[in-house]
């Protein structure tokens, strides 16, 4: 019962939506079909019914509130009434962006339109950050400058209905948009479902003014304007981390495990994914024996991309790169480094070394003893202006400090490292010499 509720408030788990993995009956946890219907297509229709549904029970809710607020005068109400019509209004961009996202791919958009998408939901963003603003100065000027309500019964009952017409929104818009992957349609859906607090804070508001406390509205009202900002920040997050290419890690670990169910795959080498809208689109590199057949190799990769496709119903496209090597082959771009360079002073005592690391060379300080608190900076003399690298420590090891970045090329280099710590400074200069065997 607990999950049915959640369900159909939209509050199961982001990887439910994502429809990722094998549970115990596949047939109902997979989203994805192999039909004639483009899942792109049939996805955006959904999307393109949920907003227009949206848009005409808002658009009912705010005429019927619009007639208590001729009737009665209330300032809340009109404030409310206003904050509906605003949500109503977020259907456009929405429903635009869809349209756009059933297009085909042309030579200028080879992806197509989907990421319209993102920049919808940027626009109901400002419109949510628009109406908390517009919420807190309504609330401030009533603290200020008390408005009597007349008819209170009715503005009770246009309260209900605003909360009602919006909340049947919000369930109908979040459930639509994780059924779709719609960061920009679940971030509108909990527009909405805040504009339904608004019209409570009004019905809360009208019977602290008829219990004879005229300013329970507009103090309500900054509570609910809170709410509202808190509600800009999370939608903000969710659509900004879509814009910039983010995905949930949940996501690259799905597609690294499905790559690797394949016979033939020795290893998965790298796994890139993004959202194109609510399509998401993956590239991944497989490592196979270096004497496979082309054939074979290409047989391999289709089935990579089919497995890919069963795990993720979201996933719409999949291109997978297959590479060899003979065993034994040294890693692409590892050479060798200069020889490491012997520290010794006060504050000190260790080796300083170009290291090969799982994120490439990094300048690497190993410390046999330090003082408390030490702070290490290499500067290298470079052509132009130095380079600078600050050391720290890696994984909570004080005993290795690390640089965030690859020194640059070349490796042969005057330089010198600058340690501090307990308002003491120790400059102390070296030189680095590339190795007659090192290449790039």
């Amino acid at each position: 019962m607990l999950k049915k509720i959640q369900d159909w408030f939209g509050m199961s788990p982001q990887g439910q939506s994502l429809g990722l993995g094998h549970g115990p009956d596949d047939s109902k946890s997979h989203g994805h079909t192999h039909g004639s219907i483009d899942p792109t297509i049939a996805t955006t229709t959904k999307g393109i019914r949920a907003i227009k549904w949206s848009f005409v029970v808002l658009a009912i809710t705010s005429a019927l509130q619009l007639v208590v607020v001729v009737i009665s005068g209330s300032v809340a109400l009109l404030a409310d009434t206003i904050h509906n019509v605003g949500d109503a209004v977020t259907a456009i961009p929405l429903w635009v962006a869809f349209a756009l996202a059933r297009r085909k791919p042309s030579k200028t958009f080879t992806y197509g339109l989907g990421r319209v998408e993102d920049l919808a939901g940027v626009a109901i963003v400002a419109i949510i950050l628009f109406s908390a603003i517009f919420a807190g100065y309504e609330a401030i000027d009533r603290l200020i400058h008390p408005q009597r309500i007349d008819f209170i019964p009715w503005v009770v009952a246009a309260g209900i209905i605003g909360f009602l017409g919006n909340e049947a929104v919000a369930v109908f818009r979040i459930k639509v948009g994780r059924e779709i992957n719609s960061a920009a349609l679940i971030a509108d859906g909990y527009h909405a479902r805040t504009d339904g607090f608004t019209s409570l804070a009004v019905v809360f508001g009208a019977v602290g003014v008829w219990l004879g406390f005229p300013l329970a509205d507009p103090i309500v009202g900054l509570l609910i304007t809170i709410a509202i900002f808190g509600i800009v920040w999370q939608s903000s997050k969710a659509v900004f981390v879509r814009m910039l290419d983010g995905v949930d890690p949940a996501v690259t670990d799905e597609i690294r495990h499905a790559a690797g169910h394949i016979d033939g795959v020795r290893q998965v080498l790298d796994v890139k994914a993004r959202w194109l809208g609510h399509r998401l689109l993956a590239d991944v590199g497989v490592l196979v024996p270096a004497d496979m057949p082309m054939i074979e190799a290409d047989r391999l990769a289709e089935n990579v991309r089919n497995e890919m496709l069963e795990h993720i119903p979201a996933l719409s496209i999949a291109n997978v790169r297959v590479s060899s090597k003979a065993e034994g082959t040294p890693i692409p771009n590892v050479h060798q480094a200069p020889e490491p360079v012997r520290i010794s002073g006060e504050l000190a005592e260790g080796e300083l070394s170009i290291a090969n690391t799982p994120t490439g060379e990094r300048m690497r300080l190993t410390l046999n003893r330090s003082a408390e608190g030490l702070h290490a900076v290499v500067v290298i003399d470079r052509a132009g202006r130095p380079e600078t690298l600050v050391l720290a420590p890696t994984s909570g090891n004080l005993s290795i400090l690390e640089s965030g970045s690859a020194p640059a090329e070349p490796h042969e280099f005057d330089a010198r490292i600058i340690l501090s710590a307990q308002d003491k400074e120790d400059i102390q200069e070296f030189h680095m010499t590339e190795p007659a065997t090192h290449g790039h």
